[in-house]
């Protein structure tokens, strides 16, 4: 991956013919923040040396034809709000910002479905079609952050996934600018399409390595009319994380089975100044059903109560009023800015293994908090085997022994959890992070047929290149 070209005045000025002088950017103070995404930008920041604002499809292909012409990297960008190094300009080059092109184009609701260029921030799109009784249910839990186009390269998930999935299953068309700088429609307003290879499915969780996400139709449903959300407390972690299959072979079906260890309620209510029952317990499930019965929802919501206490739970808390709901929400989707204030310097990583395999991952963790002397709250997605377990630095530790530590502890946490027949990424993606690690845990036939379809369309490799691959 050596070899690129500058970007160049000669190149910065046809960019500027291409999208206009307004939207091409090259001072550094105002390039700055297209050098991070919510990585340390200490360890993972690289400063591009322009950074473009095309405003529509057409910009964005010529954009990409330059750059594929002058053998200039190029970067794709949302919102920046990546936990993975993703949208970094890793090798320099040209940064392209999608953040223009944030239009919902459509609203078909004869086909349940909104067109919307990649820019759009997803929680304007869920508030927009929510006003109109509709619901896209893949959003994952950065919602107010981030943006469609992001959401895409990483097939984001979320909260609600155990139920609705993730992004991907509701992205059922596709507008691409190829690295070559062709535009490509894939996919449409359909329920079934297989007219050929699934390229969409190619394309979505690709972290724009394949090509660069203009537009997309994305599949709505109606709004669930009813919720209703309960907290169980359980004495030890194991005991949380063991009902959880219990809970999902009963045939019900909640929206979300959320984790919190005690480490990780304990540092959200501090900094939120918030008060939870958590002083006896040493973890906590947070439970959400909805629909469109609301007897249902509370007979499922009874069970499930049930089945919690059956299985060890100290305590069950039924959150009845929308403010409550909120209240411990909040908590919950707070937990990562809670730890950063307490050591700015952490590994956030999001493990994902088979359900059944929950259990057996947290006596893991608690063996690599003592052989690593790290923290490792654990958090997260605990109904479909998605974890955020977080390395986190002590602030007395120097950042020596952490690196090492680190280094080492996140090999161990990759190697157990690949072991259990797991991934080392549920929802954020390889980037730059984790890309060193990826080539000792993945099959190494696969690792090959991925690098064959990013030769196939890729083959100058100036789409986001250094992400995934060493």
């Amino acid at each position: 991956m050596t070899g690129y070209n500058k970007a160049t005045p000669a190149v910065v000025e046809a960019l500027r013919g291409i999208c206009g002088k307004g939207n091409v950017l090259v001072d550094v103070e105002k390039i700055e923040a297209y050098s991070h995404d919510e990585t340390d930008a200490a360890e993972y920041g690289s400063m591009p040396e322009v950074v473009v604002l095309p405003t529509s499809s057409e910009q964005v292909a010529g954009i990409v034809k330059l750059a594929n012409k002058e053998h200039i990297p190029i970067t794709p960008r949302g919102a920046g709000s990546g936990l993975s190094g993703g949208a970094i300009p890793h090798l320099g080059g040209i940064v392209l910002s999608l953040e223009k092109m944030n239009k919902l184009l459509e609203l078909d609701k004869e086909n349940m479905v909104a067109v919307v260029e990649a820019g759009i921030v997803t929680n304007d799109l869920a508030n927009t079609v929510q006003a109109e009784g509709l619901f896209f249910a893949g959003y994952p839990m950065s919602l107010q952050t981030c943006v469609i186009g992001g959401n895409i390269a990483e097939n984001a998930g979320g909260g609600k996934a155990v139920k609705y999935g993730v992004t991907g299953r509701y992205i059922i068309g596709l507008e691409l600018v190829t690295p070559e700088g062709e535009v490509a429609q894939l996919g449409g307003k359909l329920s079934k399409d297989v007219s050929g290879y699934d390229l969409k499915s190619l394309i979505i969780g690709s972290e724009g390595t394949l090509g660069i996400v203009t537009k997309a139709i994305i599949k709505l449903i109606g709004y669930p009319s009813s919720k209703s959300d309960l907290l169980a407390l359980f004495k030890t972690p194991k005991e949380a994380i063991d009902v959880v299959p219990v809970i999902l072979t009963r045939g019900m079906t909640p929206t979300s089975i959320e984790f919190m260890d005690q480490k990780s309620c304990i540092a959200s209510c501090k900094y939120l100044n918030e008060s939870l029952p958590y002083e006896n317990c040493g973890a906590m499930l947070l439970i959400e059903l909805d629909g469109s019965n609301a007897a249902q929802i509370e007979m499922d919501l009874i069970e499930t109560g049930k089945l919690c206490k059956e299985h060890g739970a100290l305590e069950v808390y039924v959150a009845e009023d929308k403010n409550n709901i909120e209240r411990i929400w909040n908590v919950r989707r707070n937990i990562a800015e809670a730890w950063k204030v307490f050591s700015p310097v952490q590994s956030l990583e999001d493990i994902v293994v088979p359900i059944s395999k929950i259990p057996a991952i947290i006596p893991e963790l608690e063996r690599m908090e003592k052989q690593y002397n790290v923290q490792i709250p654990c958090y997260g997605h605990a109904g479909d085997g998605n974890l955020h377990a977080t390395l986190v630095k002590d602030p007395a530790m120097s950042m020596e022994d952490w690196k090492k530590n680190e280094t080492a502890c996140l090999r161990e946490l990759y190697r157990v959890t690949s072991n259990m027949g797991g991934k080392i990424s549920g929802e954020h993606g390889i980037g730059i992070k984790r890309r060193e690690f990826l080539r000792e845990v993945i099959d190494p036939v696969e690792l090959k047929m991925m690098r064959a379809v990013k030769q196939a369309l890729d083959p100058n490799n100036i789409m986001n290149p250094g992400k995934i691959f060493v």
